[in-house]
């Protein structure tokens, strides 16, 4: 019982704490103005200091290792998304309309960084390629979940012209302005990592209360049942138990080595609720309170599996270690590892 408290992400528990104080004292009138302006800002200086973290090189780098980092981006971009359009059969019978649109959402949504690297390095896999790997999946993400969520959700999620417009205003400028001024600020930003990690979880609880706040005011709570919740937590976890399988499956048909497979088990399949959550105000507006379900869901299951999966495969791996070429050794237990990881992947969107 004390480990499975231990893999319980205390960020997730503010977060649904936050989604309580919505549902008891929602934001209304004049007062939801004021929470969507400063939501609309919390998500701009959100993606501003994304992109000053980000370290382009650092992406760049992992490109003398296209094979591997081509397919994660794969399973990230390519693989989910096939499996939510799979999904689609589930409609209306097992998932709702909005529930299935939430679920394609969570399919387009970039790798986490920090809950992939704490995770390969307990499972003695590649580190430095997972450390790639999350950079060059949270770039590619600014830009390709966007997209793929126009060209996958399309009208009928609500995304038009007015979203990409938004999208270009409060996630494209902010990043592309924080990645300009990183040669200047970088340095001030990793030094108050710590502080302005604050300002990053502080300001996803923001955007989750102005979500939220909406979507009591259109009485989302009345348009979906427990036994829909507990239909899209198990499609949930299908699709991650799919997605492990087949990464792990595909690797080994690849021809990876043992320490590639684990970086691509983890770095391919996680999926960021720090860079999901403020996207979906964004492309969903008002909506957005039942485009987040299926990834706040998925991100407690991901951390969980990936903790118990670090562990048995870090056992093994210590044999090994020796004569697999990028293996890192990992200190501490998996439990602890996934529980710090999770806490620093809600308060930052990149390492």
């Amino acid at each position: 019982m004390r480990r499975f408290v231990r893999l319980i992400d205390p960020y997730l528990v503010l977060l649904l704490a936050t989604v309580g104080l919505a549902a008891a004292l929602p934001a209304r009138s004049t007062a939801a103005d004021a929470v969507d302006a400063t939501a609309t800002g919390a998500i701009a200086l959100l993606f501003f200091l994304y992109g000053a973290r980000l370290s382009t090189a650092e992406a760049l780098a992992g490109l003398r290792h296209w094979r591997l980092h081509l397919t994660i981006l794969g399973c990230t971009f390519l693989l989910y998304p096939l499996l939510g359009l799979a999904c689609r059969g589930l409609v209306p019978w097992l998932v709702t309309e909005e529930l299935y649109t939430g679920l394609l959402f969570l399919c387009v949504v970039p790798s986490t960084v920090q809950s992939a690297i704490a995770l390969t390095s307990v499972a003695r896999g590649n580190v430095a390629a997972a450390i790639a790997a999350g950079s060059s999946s949270s770039l590619a993400g600014v830009v390709l979940t966007p997209l793929l969520a126009a060209l996958l959700i399309g009208a009928s999620g609500g995304f038009g012209g007015e979203s990409l417009l938004k999208i270009a205003l409060q996630l494209l400028l902010p990043f592309l302005a924080g990645q300009v001024l990183r040669r200047w600020i970088g340095g001030f930003v990793v030094r108050h990592r710590a502080v302005l990690g604050l300002v990053d979880r502080g300001s996803i609880l923001i955007v989750v209360y102005a979500a939220f706040s909406q979507g009591m005011n259109e009485d989302i709570w009345g348009r979906v049942s427990w036994q829909r919740l507990l239909a899209l937590a198990a499609v949930a976890a299908v699709l991650l138990a799919v997605v492990l399988l087949l990464t792990g499956y595909g690797t080994r048909k690849l021809g990876f080595a043992r320490a590639d497979r684990t970086a691509i088990l983890f770095a391919g399949s996680t999926k960021s609720l720090a860079a999901g959550l403020p996207m979906a105000g964004v492309i969903f507006g008002e909506r957005a309170a039942l485009a987040v379900l299926p990834l706040m869901l998925f991100h407690q299951m991901q951390l969980i599996t990936g903790a118990v999966l670090a562990r048995r495969l870090g056992g093994p791996a210590q044999a090994e270690a020796a004569d697999e070429d990028g293996a890192e050794d990992a200190d501490g237990a998996a439990d602890g590892a996934a529980a710090g990881a999770a806490a620093e992947d809600d308060g930052s969107s990149s390492r």
